[in-house]
């Protein structure tokens, strides 16, 4: 009887009750962001052994995914981190649909929302190519950024759209660089449940890691918005091509050893993230 009292209280102050017995939701979430972590650092890695000249080659995703499956074991980790995004792409259709981030119903708020679920077609894409790579079913040599544009070009107002989607790349970019140079994204961490280590790994790491995301995510929606004036799809480059376009400059190498360290940075703030990250979809 009490427990019925109990469960009856909680939906008069407007608690969700559905979000204490689905807990298993969070943790397939807090998975993803540490499968999403190990992808960035593993492809910071290789570019920044290629800045060292040690073997490594800029290289994004799809290069990194065959990297690791040439190596023992490499395909069952292709197999984890398939199903790690898979997760993160779950979360962010939940932050999507349920606004766990509280962003609002405002045109701002719904805006944000509507850029999670891009960035669920994007890591969309990562868990298939990892998994078909991981199953001998697909090459991964392909180039995901092309394709979009190629279909986005063949609609009405084709060109508008993929300027549209270089614009909201670019602004997601300068978002992440303003977060990491002003270090707003502690806010998302369950600060009292971390230790003084652990606060100042993810402040280091999501301050370098984020600036250095944002410059990547700057430069692809630069190559988007290139390809909306020309309308020619081999112009849309993704990580790759940001990071093989930053070597090319002056300094390239030294800038893109700064990068390198900067995404592998990111990627560990992002398996912090996974584990300290504030969710209100379950039991924290």
């Amino acid at each position: 009887m009490a427990t019925t009292l109990s469960k009856g209280k909680n939906k008069t102050n407007g608690v969700d009750t559905n979000e204490d017995i689905k807990p298993w939701i969070r943790r397939f979430g807090r998975f993803g962001h540490m499968a999403k972590g190990t992808v960035y650092a593993l492809v910071g890695l290789l570019s920044l052994m290629a800045a060292v000249g040690v073997g490594g080659k800029t290289t994004g995703t799809g290069g990194m995914f065959q990297s690791l499956a040439s190596i023992p074991f490499g395909e069952i980790l292709l197999w984890i981190i398939g199903i790690g995004l898979i997760g993160y792409i779950s979360w962010l259709v939940i932050k999507s649909i349920k606004d766990t981030s509280r962003k609002g119903s405002d045109s701002k708020g719904l805006f944000i929302r509507f850029c999670y679920l891009i960035g669920g077609v994007i890591y969309g894409a990562l868990a298939v190519n990892a998994i078909q790579i991981a199953m001998h079913a697909g090459s991964g040599g392909g180039n995901s950024e092309e394709s979009i544009s190629a279909q986005l070009l063949s609609q009405p107002f084709g060109a508008w759209l993929v300027g549209l989607l270089g614009a909201i790349i670019i602004g997601y970019g300068v978002s992440e660089f303003y977060s990491g140079i002003t270090k707003r994204f502690m806010k998302k961490f369950n600060i009292s449940e971390m230790d003084d280590h652990e606060r100042k790994i993810a402040k280091n790491s999501g301050k370098m890691g984020l600036i250095s995301r944002g410059i990547v995510l700057g430069t692809v929606g630069f190559f988007f918005i290139q390809t909306a004036f020309s309308s020619n799809p081999d112009e849309a480059k993704g990580l790759d091509g940001a990071l093989a376009e930053i070597s090319q400059q002056p300094f390239g190498q030294w800038m893109l050893g700064i990068v390198a360290v900067g995404l592998i940075l990111y990627g560990i703030y992002e398996v912090i993230r996974g584990r300290y990250e504030k969710m209100s979809f379950g039991k924290q």
